[in-house]
């Protein structure tokens, strides 16, 4: 996902970070500077939800305008390469009933 904030702010007439972080402010979401930074600049790493309605409502916009969507970047795993290989093979636990008696064959 793109991380458009700066982008959307800039639609609205709003240029710098302080600005924003007052209006957030005003409406209920303390933003310290190193995490404005953040918001502003970069790709942050996680964002709460709560903060990003704050952040819709301030900006009168929608969150598909905040988070885009880069498919492009996603990749398929293969499920053979991928999988974790045991460390040791052990022999097939086998199931036992407690009363001597043999399971059903499967």
């Amino acid at each position: 996902m793109k991380w458009n904030l700066r982008l959307a702010a800039a639609n609205r007439g709003i240029w710098k970070a302080s600005e924003l972080q007052r209006m957030l402010a005003e409406h209920g979401l303390i933003v310290s500077a190193g995490k404005m930074s953040g918001l502003w600049s970069g790709e942050p790493a996680s964002i709460k939800l709560d903060d990003l309605n704050i952040i819709c409502a301030v900006l009168g916009c929608g969150v598909d305008e905040l988070l885009i969507p880069q498919p492009e970047k996603v990749q398929r795993v293969n499920e053979q390469q991928d999988l974790p290989v045991a460390a040791s093979a052990s022999p097939a636990v086998t199931p036992r009933r407690k009363d001597g008696r043999t399971l059903p064959p499967t």
